[in-house]
Parts: C-alpha cells; structure tokens; sequence
C-alpha cells in the first residue's frame, strides 16, 4: 500500500483528497492544524496527526517516509489582510513547504504534489495565460512565487516535484460557499464591472487531474488547475443565478468591494484567463468543460 502524506487535509480541498486516495487504497496520513479528522471515524486506513507545520517538528518523519506528499497547507486568503494576517498567509505556506522540502529524503523517488495559485499571473486582463507566463506583482504573485521556490529545492534531492496552479475551486464548499448566501437571498451579482476573468475548476476535475498527474510517471513542473472554457466573472454570476432560479442583482461597485475588503477586494477584481494547456497537452479530459454542467452537479445533488 503506498504511502501518502496530505497537509492541511483538514481544508476544503485536503478533505476531499483525502477521502478520494483512500477510496483508491491509500494510507493516507494527514497533517494540520485541527485536533480531529472525521476521516478517522470511516477509514482504517488514514492517519491524523494534529501539528503546526510551520514549525519542525515529529510530523516530519512521515514527510520522510511518504511516497507521496500533497501539500495544500496555507491560511485562507478570505479574510481581510490586515499586516499581521499576511505574513500568516506568507509563513503557513513557505515555511510550512521549507520544512517539508527538508524531510525528505535524498534520492527515494518521492513525489511532492505542491499547492499554488493562478494568482501568480497577477491582474492580466484579457491576456490568455499558460504555464509559460512569468509572475506579476501583486502580494499573491510574491507569495507564489516564494512557495513555488520552496517546493522546486525538493528537485534537488531527486523527487519528482508537480506545482499545481489553482483557480477557484467549486464544490461543496470553499469560495462557493461564500457566494451562495447573496445570491439565495436575491442579491447576488457581479463584482465590479464583471468583465474580469475568472478562473475556475471542478473539485472533481481537480481531484481527478491530480490522479491523472501521480499515475503518468513523466508529468512534473507547472500546472494550471482551470477550467478548460474560461469565463467571465459577470457571466459566471448570471449562470450561477440561474442554476439557483434567482434573479441577478446589481454589480456590487469595485469601490465598495475594495472599501469592505481592502486589499483582497483588489485580488477579487483581478483578472486570470488561465488555461491549462499542459493538462490538455498531457492528455488529460475533463469532465466539466464549462461552468453551467458544474454548478448543475455542484447545487443539484
């Protein structure tokens, strides 16, 4: 049974993967911050270790046994910067994946599955965006590209190292979440002017596509985890308004998002036509190519 280590498995996404790679017959052992794991309860064949990963520490020494490490570990960005919340941000990332990169063991074939953002790209307007674009130069950008940096070092000891550039993930939960309540309550609309683009993926497409990425041995590098058809974020509120028979509201003013939100309110207006060429050139299909077959799944189940 091969071995596979998930941090912040406790997150929207780790807990998902969590239950997927069990399901496929892993050991997965997985490490954050919350004290229990309801996966304990269903699956013999996971392990929950309560840690900081920023911190070095035992939980290390399943770093240096795992076949294969997933690292999603990070504070949500969801919550106003205040200076003292963004260096968490920063340090829950970076360092968490320092210490990682420096458990592992030099030469024994592991795979390091490393978490990023299409926020690297920075606000690109219209521009169409590959792995092959540089960063930009918003605080997202900084933070990426530092946590990218941490996680190419494990290169060095010879593992395979896979960076996965996430949009917005929809599922039962996460960003969705926090969108449904405006909407369910008849005032759900775009953000700002809505032209921006918003970059988007299936939980299931990114579960999957993580599968399809640790069972083909030759894929490794850069990976924007999108959606393969992108999406405006004005279009994608009035289809989410549809999906939930509601009407669409008024934008909400980009002066007021960045008024309430600060800093964040800029990154939510930021635009990222991001597409993932190297999944579709790998040979990678999707199963929810567009946004309206999403949300159906997503909010009919």
């Amino acid at each position: 049974m091969r071995k596979m280590v998930i941090t912040g498995a406790s997150g929207f996404v780790g807990k998902a993967l969590s239950k997927k790679f069990l399901t496929d017959g892993y050991h997965v052992i997985g490490i954050g911050t919350s004290l229990e794991h309801p996966l304990c309860e269903n699956f013999n064949n996971f392990t929950w270790i309560s840690a900081d990963t920023t911190i070095p520490g035992d939980w290390q020494n399943h770093i240096s046994r795992a076949d294969i490490i997933i690292n999603l570990a990070g504070r949500n960005i969801f919550r106003y910067w205040t200076k003292k919340y963004k260096q968490a941000i920063f340090d829950s990332r970076i360092v968490t994946t320092r210490n990682i990169v420096d458990a592992m063991v030099q030469d024994a074939g592991q795979h390091l599955l490393n978490a990023s953002a299409v926020g690297i790209y920075g606000d690109c307007g219209d521009n169409i965006l590959t792995e092959e674009n540089g960063p930009g130069e918003s605080f997202l950008a900084y933070v990426c590209k530092a946590w990218e940096k941490e996680a190419t070092r494990a290169g060095e000891k010879g593992a395979r190292v896979s960076i996965l550039r996430f949009g917005v993930v929809l599922g039962d939960g996460g960003a969705l979440s926090k969108m449904l309540p405006a909407f369910k309550l008849f005032v759900g609309g775009p953000l700002g002017s809505g032209q921006h683009w918003f970059p988007w993926i299936h939980q299931s497409d990114l579960e999957a596509a993580i599968a399809f990425i640790i069972g083909n041995d030759d894929l490794e590098g850069l990976f924007n985890f999108t959606g393969c058809r992108p999406i405006r974020q004005g279009h994608f509120a009035k289809i989410l308004a549809k999906v939930l028979n509601r009407p669409i509201f008024m934008p909400v003013p980009a002066f007021i998002i960045k008024l309430v939100m600060g800093e964040l309110g800029s990154v939510l207006l930021q635009s990222q036509k991001a597409l993932p060429k190297k999944l579709l050139d790998s040979g990678y299909l999707f199963e929810f190519a567009d946004v309206t077959s999403s949300l159906e799944d997503i909010l009919k189940k």
